[in-house]
C-alpha cells in the first residue's frame, strides 16, 4: 500500500470514527474498487455492510468476499484476525448457515479465546436452541469477564427464550443494564417485563431508547421488532 493509499485509509477511518458513516462507506468502496488490500479499513468496511438496514444476500456475500481478501492483508494482526472470524461468521449466520458460523467461531475460540468470540458464539448457541450448551458457554464467558454486558444479556436470553424462566432471566438483564444502559436487546426484554406489569410508559421509554442505538446483525431485537412493539403500545 502506497503513501497516498495510506492517507486515504486514515481519512476514511477518521470519518467513520466521527460518525460520518455514509462518507466513510463511499471511501471504503473506492479503496476496495481500487484494489487496496488493508485490514485497517476492510474490517470496519465489513462492519458497516453487516449493519446495513435491510441487508440482503448480496451484501453478506460481499462481506465474505472482502474478508477473504483481508485475511491476506500485510497489516493483519492476531486481534484483527479475531474480528475477521467474527464478521465472517456473522455473514454466514445471516445467510442461514448457522452451523458453519458456529464451527468457525469454535475454531477461533480454540486458538485464541477473546471477548468478541465469547459474545458472538454465546448468542449463536442460543439461536441454535441449545440451552445446555448456551448456558455452559456463556457461564465460561462470564468467568472470562464478569462485567461483559453482552454475555450477561446472553444468559438472560437463554433463560427467557429457551427455558421460560423469566425470574432467573431478569437477574441477568438487570446486571447487564447496570453496566450498559443503552444495550438494545436488554432494553427490549426489560420492556417486556414492564408490559407484563402494566407499566406501558416505562416500556415505551425503554423501547424508544433502544431505537436510538446502533443495531447489530447479532441483535435479537431488530429495529422492526422494536418499532412494532412500540407501535402496539
Amino acid at each position: 500500500m502506497g503513501i497516498l493509499d495510506g492517507f486515504k485509509v486514515r481519512a476514511a477511518l477518521m470519518k467513520h470514527q466521527r460518525g460520518k458513516t455514509e462518507e466513510a462507506m463511499k471511501d471504503y468502496e473506492a479503496l476496495y474498487s481500487a484494489g487496496v488490500v488493508s485490514a485497517a479499513y476492510m474490517l470496519p468496511y465489513s462492519v458497516l455492510l453487516l449493519r446495513t438496514p435491510d441487508a440482503d444476500e448480496a451484501v453478506y456475500e460481499r462481506v465474505k468476499e472482502i474478508l477473504k481478501k483481508a485475511e491476506k492483508a500485510p497489516d493483519m494482526t492476531d486481534d484483527r484476525k479475531q474480528q475477521l472470524f467474527v464478521n465472517y461468521a456473522v455473514a454466514n449466520y445471516k445467510l442461514g448457515e448457522i452451523d458453519k458460523a458456529v464451527g468457525l467461531l469454535e475454531k477461533s475460540h480454540r486458538k485464541f479465546p477473546c471477548g468478541l468470540t465469547y459474545q458472538a458464539l454465546g448468542f449463536l448457541y442460543i439461536e441454535k436452541g441449545d440451552a445446555e450448551q448456551a448456558i455452559a458457554y456463556n457461564e465460561e464467558a462470564l468467568a472470562y469477564d464478569d462485567e461483559d454486558p453482552i454475555v450477561l444479556d446472553n444468559l438472560g436470553q437463554v433463560y427467557y427464550r429457551l427455558l421460560n424462566d423469566k425470574e432467573k432471566a431478569l437477574e441477568y438483564f438487570k446486571k447487564a443494564i447496570e453496566i450498559k444502559d443503552t444495550q438494545i436487546d436488554t432494553l427490549y426484554f426489560l420492556a417486556q417485563y414492564d408490559i407484563e406489569a402494566g407499566e406501558k410508559d416505562k416500556a415505551k421509554e425503554k423501547l424508544q431508547k433502544a431505537l436510538e442505538g446502533r443495531f447489530s446483525p447479532l441483535n435479537y431485537a431488530t429495529r422492526t421488532k422494536v418499532e412494532e412493539l412500540l407501535a402496539a403500545l
